[in-house]
């Protein structure tokens, strides 16, 4: 297949089982202007779908750095309204939602943490409804990604810009699985796969898990009621998606009080433009009560500091050592393809779709089950080669679930 035959049928997973378009169903598309020629891609083959209306907003990654190099100190704490009310629109009138990323992975450096901070509150304020229809699943929603010149000259930096953007697009593909002509068949397999993984851990009913890894040593507990589940999601009328392409995990939620030990990160963490890495981070009772990193301290110490919840964990999730992404030996500096490359937790809020009933829960309601309530929700990748991992069963006894890495 020539490149244009791989654009093509990834635009086409991406309609088909990423967003899972309906016909008659409106859709928005938020990216970069370095992606324009795959966006339009992607909106002829929505059209082709069926989709109604289909509206794109695109940002630009050098009037993103002017706003926060330049912007009036006021700026950082005021987030325009009709931002929430496009957002508000789309969960109206039961939307689909696509991101495509070309961010730069070095896009804020050097900007001040406070700033970042100060904005990134502003805007999960603001945008608290659209933040729970996402993760209520209430609606469609999915991220793909493709290369901008910043984002594949970090990846590959020892080649020129071209090559570069060659190269990560090559790459994209085939840990998306396109290339052969069969990717809407191949991506059913592999989510069925998936799927089988999260009935077995349903079935086991684990009440804690034990990582231990070359710096890592923690306890995770988990809720009575909580449930694994896979890449793939079920919005409010029932209609399948995939929020994340690639996926190669299975995940669930932690129970916020029952976290103790310490975990150091195995890839960079890509935060709101800027990279945290060589971190430590030391659990007592659910929150971290020290950090330490080598890189981007300040910025984690704002994350952590972002709302009284921010310092919990809302997400765990396995994915094993020798998977697609992980065996292609490449740090791609962005959390879709790094977190499904290695085992992972997210800091902050918890998926309501991970326990029993969580749906519709009020916030109070998701605390007492277990269930951590924030405004973020950020993961980071710790899963290794030598990692091992235990299910603790109720009566205290332990099962392998990872060994060496990878599934046991």
């Amino acid at each position: 297949m020539t490149f244009h035959d791989n654009l093509a049928e990834y635009a086409d997973l991406i309609v088909q089982v990423g967003l899972n378009v309906q016909p008659g169903q409106y859709v928005q598309i938020h990216t970069t202007l370095d992606s324009v020629e795959f966006a339009r891609l992607v909106v002829k083959q929505a059209y082709k779908a069926g989709a109604s209306h289909v509206d794109v907003q695109f940002s630009d990654n050098t009037i993103t750095r002017a706003f926060y190099e330049q912007a009036p100190d006021a700026s950082f704490d005021d987030v325009p309204k009709w931002v929430a009310a496009q957002r508000d629109e789309l969960i109206d009138r039961k939307g689909a939602l696509l991101w495509i990323d070309a961010e730069d992975p070095d896009l804020l450096e050097g900007i001040p943490a406070t700033k970042i901070s100060r904005y990134q509150k502003a805007s999960s304020a603001l945008l608290k409804r659209y933040r729970k229809a996402v993760m209520n699943d209430e609606i469609t929603w999915s991220i793909a990604a493709v290369p901008s010149g910043k984002w594949a000259n970090k990846v590959y930096s020892e080649v020129s810009e071209q090559e570069a953007i060659e190269a990560l697009w090559n790459k994209i593909f085939e840990v998306v699985r396109v290339g052969q002509g069969t990717a809407v068949e191949q991506w059913k397999a592999h989510i069925e796969q998936l799927n089988d993984r999260a009935a077995y851990l349903n079935s086991r009913n684990y009440t804690a898990l034990h990582y231990q890894a070359t710096d890592t040593d923690i306890v995770v507990g988990l809720p009575k009621d909580h449930i694994w589940m896979s890449g793939s999601s079920v919005n409010s009328d029932g209609v399948a998606f995939i929020a994340n392409m690639p996926t190669e995990e299975v995940y669930t939620l932690p129970d916020r009080m029952r976290v103790d030990g310490y975990v150091t990160n195995s890839k960079p963490f890509i935060y709101q433009g800027n990279r945290i890495d060589g971190f430590k981070l030391t659990f007592k009772d659910g929150k971290v009560i020290e950090s330490t990193a080598q890189q981007g301290g300040e910025l984690l110490n704002e994350l952590l500091t972002t709302d009284e919840n921010a310092a919990y964990l809302g997400e765990v999730a396995l994915v094993p050592f020798d998977s697609p992404i992980s065996n292609s030996n490449t740090i791609f500096y962005n959390t879709l393809f790094d977190e499904n490359a290695s085992n992972h937790f997210a800091l902050g809020e918890a998926y309501p779709t991970t326990i029993q009933g969580g749906k519709g829960l009020t916030e109070e309601q998701l605390l007492e089950k277990g269930a951590n309530v924030s405004i973020v929700h950020e993961d980071f990748m710790i899963g290794t080669s030598d990692m091992t991992i235990d299910g603790i069963l109720e009566d205290g006894s332990r099962e392998p679930i990872f060994r060496n890495g990878n599934w046991a």
